[in-house]
């Protein structure tokens, strides 16, 4: 991206614990060219109204510090500006961090923000719901849940994981969030060994466009869950939709159709050694548009948060869902659709492209110029080149210079010849060590003690916890701009 870059964070502050590390994030941000602002998420829902702000506003960059949750949030905040042209980032902080785990986030906040900046931006699949109607036991007709004069216009439509309905919500919507920000995983376990035991199967119909001949598929029958996957890790643990794609426009459907003891027994063993289910206890559909009927007392969630039915709904169908005379028998026909790469997001470098249909990454030829090029370069720097400093000039940076305790480095994306070193430098007055991060670019002189000078690359070879010696201007936020580097 040329000229200024903008960039919006959204932090989920879970009691404090995501704010300890922000002073070293904004100054990576910052070494990388971004001009950030930043907001805290003072309650729920309020992560989408602060993303869809940042969109109007044409922020180039909208980062979730979160979990899944808040980064769903972000995703629902940025798909309601129509038009939008922004990338959406995250900095995992939240409890199973599926999406970070997916496609191969660092879980530390500082090395994600600096897998971040130098991220390959994609276009990937949203998936949308809404709903079509509410069927009621008493009425042989249905009631429609129109667009207009929705009951409330910041329920969440659109997920980038996966949506589901069944035990995953019931159990999600029960969690405690105090115990979660405490516990982690095992406050989400806790509501599970409650709620599992009397989770009974619901009846489903279930129909999709095809995905290839156009023909329709329909399946009809009594599920414990209903998995509609664009991406394949469940709860960081079980490839529940092991073929899906996230930029095939497609969404991968798994029912999980076992209700009794013994399947249920089949069904546990399959996720624990498979990783998987196995086909005597799920079902799969492929499509891109599904309608979905269920019990409308069946929870439902998307990206790992539960939903409120009552949020899709407009005045008329949510006083008929009150007023039901058999509420447990009403009827809900979901609509479920994929938006064909409708959404960019960050992608690191590292990551294999495993989810995506059409891989970004080079192909055999061409990575083999570049291993060409790095062996070159590391016998480059084995012979070392010309002197470029005096032992003298050498001792001089290393007495005034800022000694900097390495955390990692990265080479920007969009910039080749930029790279942004993290670390600390410890001040002796406090007794502290502050986050800082410098720029290096093409006018910055990398050196060994013994003189000899180095390519920026070598940055990437050092080794955290490693220092090395900067000289150059730091601002209030932390930024270095490197002069000189003595490594």
């Amino acid at each position: 991206m040329g000229g200024k870059k903008k960039a919006y964070l959204v932090i989920n502050p879970r009691a404090g614990q995501n704010l300890t590390n922000i002073t070293g994030v904004l100054a990576v941000l910052g070494a990388a060219g971004w001009r950030t602002d930043m907001a805290i998420k003072e309650y729920g829902g309020q992560g989408m109204a602060l993303a869809q702000k940042a969109a109007e506003k044409d922020h180039d960059l909208i980062i979730a510090y979160g979990g899944d949750g808040t980064l769903c949030q972000v995703i629902n905040g940025v798909m309601n500006v129509k038009d939008q042209q922004c990338t959406v980032g995250l900095i995992p902080g939240g409890t199973a961090n599926v999406w970070a785990n997916e496609v191969g986030i660092p879980t530390e906040p500082i090395k994600a923000v600096l897998a971040l900046v130098g991220s390959k931006f994609r276009r990937v699949d949203i998936g949308h719901v809404e709903v079509s109607s509410l069927t009621m036991p008493d009425k042989a007709q249905e009631t429609r849940a129109g667009e207009n004069d929705r009951s409330d216009k910041d329920a969440k439509h659109y997920f980038m994981l996966m949506s589901g309905l069944g035990i995953d919500a019931t159990v999600m919507s029960h969690v405690s969030k105090p115990l979660k920000y405490r516990l982690g995983p095992v406050a989400v376990g806790l509501s599970a060994a409650k709620e599992v035991p009397t989770h009974q199967s619901f009846p489903v119909e279930i129909e999709g466009d095809g995905a290839e001949d156009n023909e329709k598929t329909r399946w009809e029958g009594e599920v414990m869950q209903i998995v509609i996957g664009n991406t394949r890790r469940y709860a960081d643990v079980v490839e529940i939709t092991p073929n899906a794609f996230i930029d095939d426009g497609l969404l991968n459907v798994c029912l999980i159709t076992a209700g009794n003891p013994l399947t249920k027994m089949q069904l546990a063993a399959s996720l624990l050694f498979r990783r998987r289910p196995d086909n005597m206890t799920a079902e799969y559909m492929t499509s891109a548009h599904f309608s979905l009927k269920a019990p409308a007392s069946v929870d439902f969630q998307l990206d790992g948060s539960a939903v409120q039915l009552k949020d899709y709904l407009d005045k008329a169908a949510r006083r008929a869902l009150q007023h039901a005379l058999e509420p447990r028998q009403v009827m809900v026909t979901y609509r479920i659709d994929v938006l064909p790469r409708a959404l960019r997001v960050a992608i690191p470098q590292t990551y294999d492209d495993t989810l995506f249909e059409h891989n970004s990454r080079p192909p055999a030829a061409e990575d083999q110029k570049e291993k060409e090029k790095e062996k070159e370069e590391e016998q480059a720097d084995d012979a070392g080149e010309a002197a470029q400093f005096f032992p003298e000039q050498i001792k001089r940076i290393l007495e005034d210079g800022r000694k900097v305790t390495i955390i990692g480095a990265i080479q920007l994306a969009d910039e080749k010849d930029v790279y942004v070193l993290a670390g600390t430098v410890y001040k002796a007055r406090t007794g502290e060590n502050r986050p800082v991060a410098a720029r290096i670019d093409a006018t910055t002189i990398i050196v060994k003690q013994n003189g000899h000078s180095l390519p920026p690359a070598a940055l990437l070879k050092l080794n955290e916890g490693s220092t090395l010696v900067i000289e150059g201007k730091k601002n209030k936020r932390g930024v270095i701009r490197a002069e000189r580097v003595v490594i």
